[in-house]
């Protein structure tokens, strides 16, 4: 008897010990938890990041993280999304999205150090580094936190401490927000792939490499996250502290950093997805494909066989948002014939938005157009139900082809050379405006909710089809009023004022910026190439230059 009493009184004190443990650690959790969701106004010992003095802080020194600092999203998933969808393949990018169950009951750190495996286990250097410098600085910086921006840019000595691949932060860091270092966690990499380890040091320890870092000097200003209590230690060897909160427990819109005060114009971005890719937003992009696909094909069918109207109509009905407005200077009608009075047809001059243009703008006039293209795919050309004809960039060459083309009929043109996404437009070249004497500028826009239907790394021959794979695109189309023959070559003005007073017409039409950039600068920042197939010559530092829109400089 003695022997199974013992083992009773053995079992009841481990039930007990056990018990306690456990109660003990649901304790510790749940502090975690508090203090997680803990918002700046409940935690008086650190002050909001709203009450730093921005005045006079020129020579201070600055520390802070990315990740729920810098940027409003308390999630890295969406970057480690683009990263796998856009540098590595949508495979790569289902496997991480079905891991994010998993990914949400992992701590912190076995949760990253999982993302770094599936997104850059086999991965090409090379890929990353177009990814960060095309894809990610776009959602960067439409994710900024305004007040972090404010005072990070009021600062003079700049170091960002991240447990993030520093791989994926460091490029934008140091180019749009003139981030002095970046000290993050390092990528074990064996020749010109990423292994999907860390580098011997593992994840970054904050403290620690502030204390390397800066030695016993202590930093002026540090700024932590709401939700980011493990880096109390941090911020206790700063000088100040401050904490980036949110309004009412939710991310303010107010709180977003604008366009107009981003610190270099987000002219040129790459990549193919449109939205933030969190989670759901992912997977209804992955149930949506499917769908999208069977979608476009049917869309392509009824562009290339059916009649204009009929093709306008199933087009509407499939859900592509069509709208064009005709200035009331401009008659349709008037133009249907397929010369005008000097023997030659009329010159549409469009902005350039998506290889579907020209198609686009033939649709809503009801017309046969034929379009001049740089280096389409011969997918891309058998797809078009108009005409296309290749320039060769030979100036005499392509101009002769251009007047044979008016003298058979209407002849529409991109003049900035490549497509843009943003609100800005390129250089406009003056080739067309000593062709033609009869020019009808054309504002075209573009929106999509899915897909990009433009890429200058990607396979450019699925361009159309990305875009038709749009649940809801749209295209806006502003036919403006034909060219005064004043402003032409043939009224006294050079190929240059004509060619710059057009883009001006058009950028107020649209509400856009005029630029100096072109297709070469679009490449070489991208695409790290001048657009020619196998030129891989080093990518030099691109400045951006905005045309003055006064009387002296464009008529």
């Amino acid at each position: 008897m003695v022997v199974p009493i013992a083992l009773l009184k053995f079992a009841d004190w481990l039930l007990a010990r056990s018990c306690y443990r456990a109660a003990r650690k649901m304790r510790n959790y749940g502090l975690v938890l508090r203090n997680l969701f803990l918002r700046p106004s409940q935690s008086p010992l650190i002050p909001s990041v709203s009450k730093c003095e921005l005045e006079g802080r020129g020579c201070d020194t600055l520390v802070c993280d990315i990740d729920g600092t810098l940027l409003r999203s308390q999630s890295f998933f969406p970057y480690f999304m683009l990263v796998a969808f856009e540098g590595g393949s949508i495979f790569r990018a289902l496997i991480l999205l079905v891991s994010s169950p998993l990914l949400w009951v992992l701590n912190y750190n076995l949760a990253l150090k999982v993302m770094i495996f599936i997104t850059f286990c086999g991965l090409r250097l090379k890929d990353m580094e177009s990814v960060g410098r095309a894809v990610l600085p776009k959602f960067y910086l439409e994710n900024l936190n305004l007040q972090a921006y404010d005072v990070l840019v009021s600062t003079g000595f700049k170091i960002v401490f991240t447990s993030m691949p520093r791989m994926m932060v460091a490029g934008f860091l140091k180019e749009y927000l003139r981030v002095d270092d970046v000290v993050g966690t390092e990528l074990h990499t064996v020749g010109q792939y990423f292994t999907g380890m860390l580098s011997g040091s593992g994840l970054l320890v904050k403290q620690r490499a502030l204390e390397q870092f800066l030695g016993k000097e202590k930093p002026d200003i540090g700024l932590i996250g709401s939700s980011s209590p493990h880096d109390h230690l941090l911020i206790s060897l700063c000088k100040e502290a401050y904490v980036v909160g949110k309004v009412d427990g939710k991310p303010s819109a107010s709180s977003v950093v604008p366009r107009k005060k981003y610190p270099k114009p987000l002219v040129f971005h790459d990549g193919r997805l449109a939205f933030f890719p969190t989670p759901l937003a992912t997977l209804l992009m992955f149930l949506w494909l499917p769908l999208g696909i069977t979608l476009a094909i049917f869309r392509v069918i009824v562009g290339i066989f059916l009649p204009y109207k009929m093709a306008l109509f199933f087009a509407t009905w499939s859900g592509i948002n069509l709208k064009c407005k005709v200035n009331g200077s401009f008659n349709i009608n008037e133009h249907d014939s397929t010369k005008s009075e000097n023997g030659k047809g009329v010159l549409y001059v469009c902005t350039h938005r998506t290889l579907l243009d020209p198609v686009f703008l033939s649709a809503s006039l009801c017309k046969p157009l034929t379009a001049v293209t740089y280096s389409l795919s011969k997918m891309s050309e058998l797809m078009a139900p108009i005409k296309t004809v290749r320039l060769t960039r030979d100036r005499k060459q392509d101009g002769e082809t251009m007047q044979r083309l008016l003298s058979e009929g209407d002849l529409v043109v991109c003049p900035e050379g490549t497509t843009c996404r943003e609100p800005y437009l390129l250089r406009f070249s003056p080739l067309f405006a000593e062709l033609a004497d009869e020019i009808v500028p054309v504002a075209i826009d573009t929106h999509v909710g899915m897909f990009y239907g433009t890429t200058a790394s990607g396979f450019k021959c699925l361009d159309a089809i990305f875009f038709l794979m749009n649940p809801r695109p749209s295209y806006l189309i502003q036919i403006l009023g034909k060219v005064p023959a004043e402003q032409t070559c043939g009224g006294g003005r050079s190929s240059r004022e004509v060619a710059n007073y057009i883009q001006k017409q058009l950028a107020d039409a649209l509400g856009f910026e005029c630029t100096t950039l072109t297709r070469r600068d679009k490449y070489m920042m991208l695409a790290g190439n001048e657009g020619v197939v196998q030129d891989r010559r080093k990518k030099p530092l691109l400045s951006i230059n905005f045309i003055s829109t006064s009387p002296s400089r464009i008529p």
